[in-house]
Formats: structure tokens, sequence, C-alpha cells
């Protein structure tokens, strides 16, 4: 089930706002940039659907993104525990950075927290199955599906080269807690 904790960042121990209800998950995110939305509607494809049947079933929803956003790709992305160097993908994402446009995301299959570190909070956000979320460019922000993750999504670009991580050099995602699936 999706979920939204919120801490200070300078108390991991102790969260301040804890949530299951997407609608309010939505409402408490927006003021901040950050769009999180439910698509219902389409047959989920199955886990081993290849590429193109994901983004088929998928495609009025992406069209539609699109066109508000201004991306102009999506490709699908599968990480599981058969993943190579799943471990250092891990670590790599486990690090607070930015990225130089927005980080769009739809989870098909599986589960991930997107941590967003702003104004001197943390929130935790849960995605699971169904649950699409938009990172706005240059949020501080890391992610963690898990030592054995299980998670196929849709990736949404404007430009493809725009996704790389710029890494803010801090250690705050190692006070708060990993997620051991």
């Amino acid at each position: 089930m999706s979920s939204l904790t919120i801490y200070k960042d300078t108390t991991p121990e102790h969260p301040v706002l804890q949530t299951q209800d997407p609608a309010e998950m939505a409402h408490v995110l927006a003021p901040l940039g950050v769009r999180f939305e439910r698509w219902e509607g389409p047959q989920i494809p199955p886990r081993d659907a290849d590429e193109q049947a994901v983004l088929d079933v998928y495609g009025p929803f992406l069209d539609k993104l699109m066109g508000e956003t201004g991306a102009g790709s999506a490709d699908v992305l599968r990480v599981s525990p058969s993943t190579p160097n799943r471990e250092a993908l891990r670590d790599k994402f486990l690090s607070e950075h930015t990225h130089s446009e927005d980080e769009i995301r739809f989870f098909v299959h599986g589960s991930g927290h997107f941590i967003l570190h702003i104004a001197g909070y943390v929130y935790d956000v849960e995605c699971t199955q169904t649950d699409l979320i938009s990172v706005p460019e240059g949020t501080k922000h890391w992610f963690d599906a898990g030592p054995e993750p299980d998670m196929v999504t849709l990736r949404i670009f404007t430009h493809k080269e725009g996704w790389v991580a710029r890494y803010t050099g801090t250690d705050i995602a190692r006070q708060f807690p990993s997620y051991e699936n």
C-alpha cells in the first residue's frame, strides 16, 4: 500500500506525519511541486509483458501526461533480484542527488521509496502498483527499492541525457531508514 511519512531532517526517529491515503498524500505533496496520483482503469499487463505491450496499455495516460509536462519519451525499466550489479545500483540511488529535469515514474508492478529532502523535512513516499510520482527538477532526493528489488516502472523523460544524477555529497540518506523488503 502506498504511504507517506514525513520527518524533520534532524530527527529520523520521529515521524511528524504518516498516511496511507492517496488523496491526502497528493494534497500534502502538491505544494512542494510533487505530483502524486493513481492511474486506475487499464488492465495491468503481466509482469513479463514486453516493453511495447506495457507502453501500449498505458499509451493514453502517457500521451496526456506528456502533453501536460512536455516530456518527449517513455521507456520500461525492470529491476529484479536477478538484475546484475543490483547492490551497486541500489547504493548509487541511496545517495542524495538532484536532476536537471523532473523525475517521473509510474509503477506498473512492485514498489519503491522516493525520499525527498525539502526545506528541513524528509518526505518518504512509498509508491506501489498504479502510482505515478513526479519529482521536480532540482529537488534533493534518493530512491530505495530494498536489497531484493522487484519492480517494473515506466520512466518518462524530457531529455534522456537530462536524467543524470548530480550528487549533493551529504550523508543524509544514511541517517534515515533503508528498506529491507
